[in-house]
Order: structure tokens, then C-alpha cells, then sequence
């Protein structure tokens, strides 16, 4: 398993809004500037899936995020699969005005674990200063 995290100046509902909500899921959900996700479908409901596309910007390379919720515990936490199978552990815990936010994911096979640490981390950092933003 791999654990991230982040600690964002803005209360929980706040943060926790900005994460399901897929117009804010369209600014915030990348690795890097050079790319993007031009479409963001989510049925947030126990059972309901998710599909996020991820592009370049160059249009060089894309792929669909998409996965099913399994259990949600409203400003607190989630828990979702992905496509192939792997689980997602998302927690929200309030710190007074602050929210950490924890992820623990399986990793996959193809990719080294550290950089998918990294790239997973990046995009929460972007979470991060996204919600902080608009806050």
C-alpha cells in the first residue's frame, strides 16, 4: 500500500466539496502543468462510479480513471476501486480550521511504486492549493 497526504487551510466540508464535485475535480487532478482533465463524470453514491480523463496537453498520450464507490461516510471518508480491481482509501479529518486529507492506494504493476507515490502525491498537492484558492 501507499499513503500520501496533505494538510489544507480550509475546513472540511470546503475540501470535502472540492473533491467530489466534478467541475473542481477538472482543475485540480493532475501530475503536472502539461497535463490536463478535460472530462470529469462522477455519481458520488455508494455504487456509483466515476470516470475522470486524463490528456496531455500536446495530445500525446490519455487514459480514463475510472472507478466505484463502495463506501462513502459523508466529510470523513471514502473507498472506492478502480478499474482493475485495486483499492482506494480516502480520509478527511478536521484540525480545527485545517483538513488532512489521506489516500492509501494499492499500487499497480507496471510503474515503479515511488513514482507512482510521486505522481499521486503531485496531484494532491494540487488539490491542496486548488481548495486554498477558492477558499
Amino acid at each position: 500500500m501507499i499513503t500520501i497526504e496533505v494538510l489544507i487551510d480550509a475546513p472540511v466540508a470546503a475540501v470535502w466539496n472540492h473533491f467530489i464535485t466534478p467541475d473542481s475535480i477538472q482543475q485540480w487532478n493532475q501530475a503536472s502543468d502539461d497535463w490536463h482533465t478535460p472530462l470529469a463524470i462522477n455519481d458520488f453514491q455508494v455504487g456509483g462510479s466515476f470516470n475522470y480523463r486524463m490528456e496531455a496537453k500536446d495530445g500525446s498520450f490519455g487514459f480514463n480513471l475510472i472507478g466505484v464507490y463502495d463506501q462513502i461516510e459523508e466529510h470523513q471518508s471514502m473507498v472506492y476501486f478502480l478499474e482493475d480491481g485495486r483499492s482506494v482509501n480516502v480520509s478527511f479529518e478536521a484540525i480545527g480550521d485545517q483538513t488532512k486529507v489521506v489516500e492509501v492506494f494499492e499500487p499497480e504493476a507496471v510503474n515503479p511504486i515511488e513514482l507512482q507515490r510521486q505522481g499521486w502525491q503531485q496531484i494532491l498537492t494540487n488539490f491542496k492549493l486548488f481548495v486554498e484558492r477558492s477558499f
